[in-house]
């Protein structure tokens, strides 16, 4: 999986020279509100995380909450765990929520065998192996319920020995197989601000967020990249947004809707399994259909998102120097 390139960066430079800081802002600053490492101990006062550098040490309070696979305490956090922290506004080491061994399957379904699926999340990513425990299976099958090849799949779950155990439906699942999705016209205007769904996706892919750099990029995965600058095949879909066609290394300003937490972010790689869905936020209410964006794991928490709930209602605005 690509992260953003220095040739991404020297686009946004060019770009700001000629036209105008304005029509291509410098990507915000988000990460010193999330931590991601891995768990070197947890008890009922203090959490250790392993990041790059060193160690970080998070306090809890009366209204911290744990999820790992569900709300749990944090005597229920594992040495080696991959975990996220949101901190406490203020800059004080507290950690606000705490999620461990988040994992999320996205894809078209290529084969079921009992209660195990093979996921393919497009663009030559490896395909993932999702697991169905039957504790949650009627929750996932009622908003999925054709779990057989050719539909698509999007689950969160936590990470269970090499394999995405599902947890909660990340969205309601088209009524037909991938292959069989009505036409949609391709969109002859283009918007500058923009209203749909953000998503999110790990870029690390699970890997130990302490030695992968990849596990703490801010950035965006975006559905309509112009093949013309990016670096590899993006099989995208016509997506029922009027996305315009924008190139790795563009900045979009993305706002939470229902926190109005926003950012400038870069755009970093292919969200093709967005183009594929034309669905609403579930968890938000659902206002605008369709996907606008996945944010990287700790972009998204960031900006007020929880992974469990797999998407917010968001607006984004594409710059002048854009597209």
């Amino acid at each position: 999986m690509s992260v953003t390139t220095e040739i991404g960066r020297d686009r946004g430079r060019f770009t700001a020279a000629v036209l105008g800081a304005a029509s291509a802002p410098e990507p915000t600053p988000i990460g010193h509100r999330v931590a991601r490492g891995v768990v070197v101990s947890a008890n009922a006062r203090i959490l250790c995380l392993a990041v790059p550098g060193g160690e970080e040490h998070f306090m809890y309070d009366s209204s911290t909450v744990f999820w790992r696979g569900g709300e749990v305490g944090p005597g229920e956090l594992r040495t080696g765990d991959d975990a996220v922290v949101l901190r406490v506004p203020g800059g004080h080491p507290i950690a606000a929520r705490v999620w461990a061994q988040t994992a999320r399957a996205t894809g078209v379904i290529v084969s079921r065998d009992g209660d195990t699926l093979e996921i393919d999340p497009g663009h030559g990513r490896p395909r993932q192996t999702v697991v169905l425990p039957y504790r949650t299976s009627g929750r996932i099958s009622v908003r999925h319920p054709r779990l057989e090849p050719g539909y698509v799949f999007d689950a969160v779950g936590v990470w269970w020995e090499g394999a995405v155990r599902a947890v909660r439906p990340a969205t309601t699942q088209p009524p037909y197989p991938l292959g069989a999705t009505p036409h949609r016209p391709p969109t002859r205007r283009r918007a500058t601000t923009l209203s749909g769904v953000a998503t999110w996706y790990d870029p690390a892919w699970g890997r130990s967020a302490h030695v992968d750099p990849r596990a703490h990029v801010d950035g965006i995965a975006y559905p309509a990249l112009d093949p013309v600058g990016h670096d590899g095949p993006c099989d995208r879909r016509t997506s029922c947004v009027p996305l315009p066609l924008l190139s790795t290394g563009a900045t979009l300003s993305l706002r939470n809707d229902r926190t109005h937490e926003a950012a400038a972010l870069p755009v970093i790689d292919c969200a093709a399994a967005d183009s594929w869905l034309c669905d609403l936020c579930s968890s938000c209410g659902g206002q605008s259909a369709g996907r606008l964006a996945s944010l990287t794991m700790t972009g998204f928490v960031a900006l007020g998102g929880r992974l469990e709930d797999g998407c917010f209602n968001a607006t984004v605005t594409v710059h002048d120097g854009e597209g």
